[in-house]
């Protein structure tokens, strides 16, 4: 018996030598006609394992759950599994491999696969992201990738930070495994008398997370350091009264004969408000008086001005035959060393407290007892931001109550009133 609307197809129990050309309704089951035309029968493991007849061309078995999914049966006995789609209009068939190699529920699978994404075509799709590696072997990618563009001293603290402080706490985890609870975590461990060295580390992290983004490890915007708030740093003020001038200066003279190199190197930070590298690593070549023309700095390229005071103390240093710095160490191949000696200057000047940056801030005080504007003491330091200048603003205090004084006493006189 037959139905109007429909054909008959034989069930996967029932003789599969039946299937084609079959019409009998006693060992068959109906397909709507509305369906792809061919031999029907739910594609799985029994059905591909059995045995089919020969036929005299290729022929097609269609899965009746899943549309499109079905088995190509060529006259030679292979059999391949297939999905066909509909990709802008027009119909193909992709093949999903043969039956000995692909088995038939990973070949139903493939096919959902593969006709969804074509369902999906076209539809905004969430981006995927790579399989995240551990820490340890994302560094050396990390330093190799982003290194190379950092200058030589930041590479050697970046490097000091990435082994000391980083990789040891983090060096096992999976980089998409990170988040802000483990960062508050490790900010807490520096909570002891460390505070300095986790501000100096979260930075680096976060560019790690930052480029990771960028390879996409983890999800963009999804950096674990962002926003997380550093140790509130206590910045030292330490300027030098007329008095300790005094007893730095008497030191300096004692002891010129036995270190030449580092008595100049600490008079030109007096006289020039200089950074102690800037002085320290000085080559000849950028010495063009009456002016130092750095090429580089921790703010980029930078022109000190100099003073008479230290235009005469550079002319009355010897440069040696081809020495390229003008303060070298015994080899000649590197500029020399002030840390260990400044330790124990300080100790013979009195004044144990007294580190070497605190002669810039020295130098910017003298400048706004002078009355120098702001704007200009920062173009001498080589400052970028105003802000940074901004921090000695108060040390004009006395000096703007004295201006306001005189405005004062003006208006006063032109109102007729005594002062």
């Amino acid at each position: 018996m037959t139905a109007p609307d429909g054909c008959l197809v034989p069930r996967n129990s029932c003789n599969f030598t039946n299937l084609i050309g079959s019409s009998g309704s006693d060992d068959g089951h109906m397909v709507p006609k509305r369906l792809l035309p061919g031999n029907r029968a739910y594609l799985d493991g029994n059905l591909a394992r059995r045995k089919f007849s020969p036929a005299a061309s290729e022929y097609v078995i269609w899965d009746t759950e899943l549309a499109g999914f079905g088995l190509r049966v060529r006259p030679s006995g292979n059999r391949y599994w297939f999905v066909r789609l509909r990709r802008r209009g027009r119909h193909c068939r992709v093949s999903l491999g043969k039956v000995e190699d692909v088995d038939a529920l990973t070949a139903r699978g493939e096919a959902r696969k593969r006709l969804a994404e074509v369902a999906l075509e076209g539809l905004p799709q969430r981006v995927t992201t790579k399989i995240a590696p551990v820490v340890d072997d994302y560094a050396e990618e990390f330093w190799t990738d982003c290194a190379r563009h950092w200058k030589e001293s930041t590479q050697k603290r970046n490097r000091n930070v990435l082994v000391a402080d980083i990789l040891p706490h983090f060096g096992k985890m999976r980089l998409d495994l990170i988040g802000r609870a483990e960062i508050a975590r490790w900010r807490d461990d520096y909570a002891n008398g460390r505070e300095s060295r986790y501000n100096r580390s979260v930075p680096v992290l976060s560019a790690m997370f930052k480029y990771a983004e960028q390879l996409g490890y983890i999800r963009k915007g999804s950096n674990p350091c962002r926003g997380m708030p550093g140790f509130r740093k206590i910045k030292k003020e330490r300027f030098l009264s007329p008095q300790e001038f005094y007893h730095i200066a008497r030191q300096l003279d004692a002891e010129e004969a036995k270190y030449p190199g580092h008595v100049t190197i600490v008079r030109l930070l007096i006289f020039t408000g200089a950074r102690v590298s800037e002085i320290r690593d000085l080559e000849w070549d950028w010495v063009q008086l009456p002016r130092l023309l750095l090429p580089d700095s921790k703010t980029g390229a930078k022109t000190i001005w100099l003073g008479s005071q230290a235009v005469r103390i550079f002319q009355s240093i010897e440069r040696a035959d081809d020495a390229r710095f003008v303060f070298p160490n015994r080899t000649g191949e590197r500029p020399m060393s002030l840390s260990p000696w400044w330790e124990a200057f300080r100790r013979r000047c009195a004044l144990p407290d007294l580190r070497i940056h605190d002669l810039r801030h020295s130098f910017a005080s003298v400048a706004v007892r002078e009355r120098v504007a702001l704007a200009t003491i920062g173009r001498l330091l080589g400052h970028v931001l105003p802000e940074t200048t901004a921090r000695y603003a108060h040390l004009a205090d006395e000096t703007i109550a004295e201006a306001a004084q005189r405005v004062s006493g003006g208006l006063a006189g032109n109102l007729g009133l005594s002062e």
